[in-house]
């Protein structure tokens, strides 16, 4: 599985680590174990940046941060009242840090 480029997210990549520890863990054709490493140490990377991300979004005020948000989805692709969004906007999430 390869995690998307267009728009990361904290999800793609636990869906990504998880299939990492499924190869690790298959009998017939177990990943190798350096790489299986490897693969951890950019996840813990990826994390580290998405803390730092909401630490910046703390100091500033700021209420939503794209790598945490969940990636819109086609049911979430309408207005309130089933109207689609204007000029390609997919989808609207909002987010309250506490």
């Amino acid at each position: 599985m390869t995690i998307a480029a267009a728009s990361p997210h904290i999800s793609q990549l636990r869906q990504h680590l998880l299939d990492t520890l499924a190869d690790l863990r298959d009998r017939d054709k177990p990943m190798e174990p350096d790489r299986a490493r490897a693969v951890a140490q950019v996840a813990s990377v990826l994390v580290d940046t998405a803390k730092v991300e909401v630490d910046y979004l703390k100091a500033t005020g700021q209420e939503r941060a794209g790598f945490l948000e969940e990636p819109p989805t086609a049911t979430t692709a309408a207005l309130p009242d089933g109207s689609p969004f204007p000029n390609g906007i997919t989808a609207v999430t909002r987010h309250a840090l506490k």
